[in-house]
């Protein structure tokens, strides 16, 4: 009897973000000094779950590469020093992704990763959390991703195959958190 993976997916909604002002891009937006905070936090927070990424997939926004800096900066700070840093994509794929976008993404770059971190957008974050959510998900986190989830959120799913094999509610969602600042 083959023993099934364990993987875990981590789906980021990036921290608060500036407004929009005039017709600066929203590909440039920065985060705000509240996503800041937001987003450090998520990196403490993560780090009390053991929930260290072999790869983070991240859109190619600032405000979402900022969220990773920060989220990593404190993640990364709290594991130990032998830990290599994860295999980081930044991709503009990401930016406009559909949720089914995302998981071709996490199928085609997880790998052999039993963490894989995805750093983007709503409305992708919770339809890609609602759509992968099967049997056995955590009924208030099922709730909020149908939804969807604030800024600066983790959706956190279980996964009993091969990322090559992600599919519509083939994962367990666990939980749904952001920090609380």
């Amino acid at each position: 009897m083959s023993v099934k993976p364990s993987r875990t997916l981590v789906l980021i909604r990036h921290a608060k973000a500036e407004s929009q002002l005039g017709a600066e891009s929203d590909h440039v937006r920065p985060l705000a000094l509240k996503g800041r905070s937001q987003a450090s936090q998520l990196g403490r927070d993560l780090a009390a779950q053991s929930l260290i990424p072999q790869v983070v997939l991240c859109s190619s926004a600032l405000r979402t590469r900022q969220t990773w800096e920060l989220v990593s900066g404190t993640l990364l700070q709290a594991v130990s020093g032998s830990h290599s840093g994860p295999q980081v994509l930044v991709t503009d794929d990401l930016y406009s992704a559909s949720s089914k976008d995302l998981i071709g993404l996490v199928q085609e770059h997880g790998g052999d990763a039993s963490i894989v971190f995805v750093v983007g957008h709503e409305p992708t974050i919770s339809m890609a959390a609602d759509s992968l959510a099967g049997a056995g998900s955590e009924s208030a986190a099922a709730a909020q991703v149908r939804v969807g989830v604030p800024t600066g959120t983790a959706c956190i799913l279980r996964v009993g195959q091969e990322w090559s094999g992600l599919s519509r509610s083939s994962a367990v969602l666990e939980k749904v958190f952001r920090p609380a600042i």
